[in-house]
């Protein structure tokens, strides 16, 4: 079922959007932990992973170009049951990213006052809960509002703070100050003789994850068949650039031991500043990646839960969580997941620190997001079988072959890098290594289990309804 909607997004928007929900200055301190080898995890999950979602996405949305993203590609592909457990997982995962970019955007706002805060656990959950439904409800006001925020987001605090860090590093570099890093190709290679070291492998992949996420406003989109691989494209060129650069300005001055993976960004703008004599320019550059941090919140909150209101209509749900306000948005998922959003944040309660607790939410959310992955490239492979005579503006090269090679070359690093993810990395403490392993294997299993056990319930209730 296709919900009449306006067309109101442009090629602009849609690339202002991928950005805004991939190029996350969260994920930047966790890729730098990895030093210069950073650029050869980035260069092998482009096209192991980037650019094999990118092609099937854009595949799949100019054949399927309606509201509800991956949802409705796996609906019909394997059917309804499995179309809402993908649905499901995409809009759970986010719920557990939230406190995570939230902690982020504490931990900025804290550096202008005092860094002590970081790691206090009851500064970081007032935060959260404030910023969190702050967000939640702008986008009660609807799509425009949503968009506008978006793209404010996307250049003011996400790319200007990634170009004044990528300038930074630069000028760090060739000025010949002190680096923390080596350039050579010992360095660049990663060291794979402990498995432990590629955990935040995970990091990574998951910092490339949402390029398909603006298909679920095809809809919103005028001539999505044509709109949406041309901003795919762009979307990816100042993406890949823009991660690549910037985490590697931080590695340059931030020892990995002494980096921080929730306010390692902040700690190599502090040292740039002081170095080049811009302290004055601290709060002004928190400001920013403040105002983006929560464009990435805004741009997330909205757009799963569009998927999981068309799999109300499906039938899949009760009726009463498809309830929309005034502007088309889905008031009572948006306020369910709020909900759910707040039980999660009791991970920072549970853990010893706010960066283990931030590490496992990270973790329990990139398996999840790939999972999802997984789902999307076997359908993207099952409808070009099953309904060969539908119109896609956009193939994947190659034919049958190409079809073939990227799905499966994306399948196999989604799977590798699910099962190191629940591996206790080397660079991170956690704590007890048992409990770590019991709260990732519980919140990956029952996030997979809780939709079909959801499902199931409410096709009994309806089929009881109907019989009586």
């Amino acid at each position: 079922m296709q919900l009449p909607n306006k067309k109101t997004l442009t090629v602009f928007g849609l690339v202002m959007m991928n950005v805004i929900a991939i190029d996350s200055l969260r994920t930047l301190p966790m890729s730098a932990e990895y030093g210069l080898s950073l650029v050869f995890y980035y260069i092998a999950a482009a096209f192991l992973f980037f650019f094999p979602v990118a092609l099937v996405s854009a595949e799949l949305a100019t054949g399927w170009p309606e509201t509800g993203g991956i949802y409705p590609w796996v609906r019909e592909a394997f059917g309804e049951q499995w179309g809402f457990l993908t649905i499901w997982l995409q809009w759970f995962y986010n719920i557990c990213w939230y406190p995570t970019i939230m902690s982020f955007i504490g931990a900025t706002m804290a550096y202008c006052v005092n860094p002590s805060l970081v790691n206090n656990k009851a500064y970081m959950i007032a935060v959260v809960f404030v910023l969190f439904w702050g967000a939640t409800l702008v986008n009660f006001l609807g799509m425009r509002a949503s968009h506008l925020m978006n793209t404010i987001s996307a250049i003011l605090g996400t790319l200007l703070p990634m170009l004044l860090i990528i300038v930074l590093g630069l000028m760090w570099f060739f000025q010949g100050k002190p680096l923390s890093i080596q350039f050579n190709w010992h360095s660049f290679f990663p060291d794979i003789s402990n498995i432990d070291n590629m955990v935040l492998l995970t990091a990574v992949l998951y910092g490339l994850v949402g390029i398909e996420m603006s298909a679920s406003h095809a809809g919103d989109v005028e001539n999505p068949q044509h709109n949406y691989p041309k901003a795919i494209f762009w979307s990816a060129i100042l993406i890949l650039a823009s991660l690549i650069g910037a985490s590697l300005a931080i590695a340059l001055v931030i020892p990995q031991k002494k980096l921080n993976i929730v306010a390692g960004l902040l700690q190599a703008f502090e040292v740039f500043f002081k170095a080049f004599h811009m302290t004055w320019a601290m709060p002004l550059l928190a400001f920013a990646i403040v105002i983006g941090s929560i464009g990435c919140v805004g741009a997330w909150i909205l757009g799963p839960s569009k998927g999981l209101l068309i799999a109300c209509h499906d039938g899949c749900l009760p009726m009463k969580l498809g309830i929309k306000n005034q502007h088309g948005v889905p008031v009572a998922i948006l306020l369910l997941q709020g909900v759910i959003f707040t039980i999660l944040c009791g991970t920072f309660i549970l853990m010893p620190t706010v960066t283990s607790s931030f590490w496992v939410l990270s973790n329990i959310t990139s398996i999840l997001a790939l999972l999802v992955y997984v789902a999307m490239f076997l359908a993207a492979i099952k409808l070009r079988y099953k309904y060969p005579e539908v119109h896609r503006t956009f193939r994947i090269p190659g034919g049958k072959i190409g079809l073939w090679s990227t799905c499966l070359i994306g399948l196999v690093s989604c799977l590798f890098t699910v099962g190191i993810g629940f591996l206790p990395p080397s660079q991170v403490a956690v704590g007890n290594v048992h409990t770590y392993e019991w709260i990732m294997a519980l919140g990956v299993v029952l996030s997979c289990v809780l939709p079909f056990i959801i499902y199931g319930a409410h096709q009994l209730k309806r089929k009881f309804d109907t019989n009586s």
